[in-house]
């Protein structure tokens, strides 16, 4: 039977909880495929994953990536390439076209400013073609291991969903998160958020009734639930 009732939004000391069920539950699902590519400590790939991921399906995002990283895997190798060539090797990803003339952009900068490697600074890297907060932050976060949360449209509604904030948009929510977040989950949070909310946390009709952050959830927005 769906959850029909309401608990409190959460509580500053109650995000230690959150954060541990989060890591419980999301253990049971594969993660996010920029998580997988990020194993490698390779801030080149997990840059070019994450600019191929925009608003494409996280195994379609799997399959495109590997592709291409068949193909070229460095700067270099990739800035040779034809973006008609990596348009078709990124194909069905959204928006696969502009992505690919992107990413030779992309790698050019990287050899002409940066001796081909990926910088580790957030506003040189909001400098590349095609690279908003979202994915300069998994590069730092992800490739680099440098303290930073990334917000994506999971984290941004689920947050608010939770009632831990109350923004308008993931800009407004990632700076509101680094107000009262504490730091120890600052790198940890878009993989358990993004996982949560592909396969529980749904954006219509979450799976209320087996979701163990109901105590702790004030339900923001949510009409209807299963």
């Amino acid at each position: 039977m769906p959850f029909t009732g309401r608990g409190g939004a959460v509580k500053d000391g109650d995000i230690g909880k959150v954060v541990g069920i989060l890591r419980e539950e999301c253990g049971r699902y594969k993660p996010p495929i920029v998580t997988e590519v990020s194993r490698e400590r390779n801030p080149f790939k997990v840059l070019v994953s994450t600019v191929i991921s925009l608003r494409t399906k996280d195994d379609v995002t799997r399959e495109a990536s590997g592709r291409l990283f068949g193909i070229a895997d460095t700067p270099e190798g990739m800035a040779r390439l034809d973006p008609t060539l990596i348009a078709k090797t990124i194909y069905p990803a959204g928006f696969y076209r502009v992505k690919a003339g992107q990413i030779v952009k992309i790698c050019r900068l990287l050899i002409e400013r940066y001796g081909a490697k990926v910088p580790d600074e957030l506003e040189a890297l909001l400098e590349l073609p095609g690279v908003g907060r979202k994915t300069a932050n998994l590069v730092l976060t992800l490739g680099y291991g440098k303290p930073g949360i990334c917000v994506d449209t999971h984290v941004h509604r689920i947050t608010n969903r939770l009632g831990y904030v109350r923004t308008k948009t993931p800009e407004q929510t990632e700076f509101a998160l680094r107000e009262k977040l504490p730091p120890a989950h600052w790198i940890e949070l878009n993989d358990l958020l993004v996982t949560y909310g592909q396969h529980v946390c749904a954006p219509v009709s979450p799976f209320c009734s087996r979701c163990r952050l109901t105590p702790f959830c004030a339900r923001t927005g949510v009409l209807k639930s299963r």
